[in-house]
Formats: C-alpha cells, sequence, structure tokens
C-alpha cells in the first residue's frame, strides 16, 4: 500500500496552446541572452536558434489565421513582437 501523502501518478500535466507558445517564447529569450539557460543556469546565446524559435511563431501564426480565439492571437501577436524586437537589438551594430 502507498503511503497517505503520495498521490498517485496522474501523467503529464495537460498542454494548452498558450502554453505551448509560451514554450517556444522561452526558449528564444534563452537562445536570445535574456534568460538564462534552466539546465546550465548560465546566460547562453544563440542567435540563430532564436531566430529559428521565432520563425516557428511565425509559422504558427501563418498557418493558424482565422482559427485562434482573441486571446491566442493577442497572445502569438505579441510574444511575436517582443521577440522580434529583442532579436533586432541583438543583431543590431
Amino acid at each position: 500500500m502507498e503511503p497517505q501523502d503520495k498521490k498517485p501518478d496522474q501523467g503529464p500535466p495537460e498542454i494548452f496552446f498558450s502554453t505551448f507558445l509560451y514554450s517556444l517564447g522561452s526558449a528564444a529569450l534563452i537562445a536570445l541572452g535574456v534568460a538564462p539557460n534552466p539546465v546550465t543556469g548560465k546566460i547562453e546565446k544563440n542567435l540563430d536558434l532564436a531566430r529559428q524559435n521565432i520563425d516557428l511563431l511565425a509559422l504558427i501564426k501563418e498557418k493558424t489565421k482565422g482559427n485562434l480565439t482573441p486571446e491566442e492571437q493577442s497572445l502569438l501577436d505579441n510574444l511575436l513582437y517582443d521577440l522580434r524586437m529583442r532579436y533586432v537589438e541583438e543583431v543590431s551594430p
């Protein structure tokens, strides 16, 4: 018998579209050097990877056009805008 304080395995948490967007956005921020790598705890810039994640979000925006809730569309638009501005700041001389 399991200890009373241990909950049975409920599986992985439910994934929402917004969670998926935040995941790609977080990966871009880490690659931009804005946030530390969660594995190493270090700031590590990889602008190619940042660009790839931003491009993935842009692709998602294009392919989901007309199929998102207003909240999802706003989140995606704001996330893309913020990441693109940060990317431009990083690559500008």
